[in-house]
């Protein structure tokens, strides 16, 4: 664990990174522009032309994006970790990317919006399904006036279970075979589809939520002592618990709403940014932030480059690495700690 004096300089260099990381998304695809071409385009020094084109209107929608939704993804993972005292807690744990897939597939297979899908109707809908489940989460958990960590999870792991059934119930029903393609390209996640007038939405709910949970820090920081320690420091830990999940399930239903379910982001960055800087949240939210934003942005290079010229779904790529990341973090693990995050 890198010690405190050094957590400024963890902040800037990741931040390097995200630059470094931004460029090569801006630079790098299936047409290569040079780096020093890029930099006259985002300056506005360069004659327009067809590469002005890729860089600002395909290409720079498409990073800040995965920027915007790995930071929130990560912000939102090391939330519930902390919530649920949970390792394995994330954005699609407890139900809220699942309600999000259901409404998303439900526009898709009942063509409902056509024409506009893509645009208005999907993510409507994503987000409608993800508030869903939210509420039916928060109502299962919630009983007599207080909520656990256990019950939210096993509330959002029934609900999950539920709807992903409604969802594949919708497809098998289909009646068109292109949905198959169409449902299986948004439920794995990608930001092909990224565009400047709807990236306003997602930005400004990064930042407030970002800024919301950062500020929670301490009563985030009391939940790791357990139940009873949190109680008897004078947090009222039902209270708080149910306010932070709804908190951190609406900025996921805007996220996933954009970008598909693109998992462990939000399981996998938590970790490593524990490791890094410890489990105070006052320091362990920007960075998280500032690593699910550089993780994403390279995973989603690696989406578009891999196989160019085809695109694959992000989610396949950050499943591919997060696997074998938990298997390396499961042979490490102290006995005893399976009850906390890591």
């Amino acid at each position: 664990m890198i010690p405190r004096r050094g957590h400024p300089a963890l902040l800037g260099g990741l931040a390097l990174a995200l630059i470094a990381a931004t460029g090569a998304g801006l630079a790098l695809g299936s047409v290569r522009i040079p780096l020093g071409d890029v930099l006259d385009i985002v300056t506005g020094t360069a004659e327009p032309g067809p590469n002005q084109t890729i860089v600002l209107d395909v290409r720079a929608p498409r990073v800040v994006l995965g920027a915007v939704t790995g930071a929130g993804l990560a912000v939102i993972g090391t939330t519930l970790q902390a919530l649920v005292r949970n390792p394995l807690a994330d954005p699609f744990l407890l139900g809220v990317s699942s309600g999000a897939c259901a409404g998303a597939v439900a526009v898709i297979v009942l063509g409902v919006g056509a024409g506009v899908a893509t645009t208005v109707a999907l993510p409507a809908a994503a987000f409608a399904g993800a508030l869903a489940a939210l509420v039916l989460v928060y109502t299962l958990a919630r009983r007599a006036g207080s909520m656990t960590g256990g019950r939210l999870v096993l509330a959002g792991v029934a609900v999950s279970y539920v709807l992903s059934a409604l969802t594949s119930l919708l497809l098998v029903t289909s009646a068109n075979a292109e949905h198959v393609q169409e449902v299986l390209h948004w439920t794995l996640g990608g930001l092909g589809g990224a565009r400047w007038d709807m990236l306003a939405l997602p930005a400004t709910a990064l930042t407030l939520g970002t800024l919301a949970l950062t500020a929670l820090a301490r009563p985030l920081d009391l939940l790791l002592v357990g139940e009873e320690g949190a109680t008897v420091l004078g947090l009222d830990t039902s209270r708080f618990r149910a306010a932070a999940f709804v908190l951190a399930s609406l900025l996921t239903g805007i996220l996933v709403a954009y970008s598909g379910a693109i998992g462990f982001v939000g399981l996998m960055v938590p970790h490593a940014a524990r490791l890094a800087v410890g489990a105070a949240h006052r320091t362990l939210l920007p960075v998280a932030a500032l690593g699910g934003a550089t993780f994403l942005v390279l995973a989603d290079l690696a989406a578009r480059t891999v196989a160019a010229p085809q695109d694959i779904p992000v989610g396949v790529l950050t499943a591919l690495t997060g696997g074998p990341f938990f298997l390396w973090m499961l042979r490490g693990r102290k006995p005893g700690t399976e009850g906390a995050p890591a």
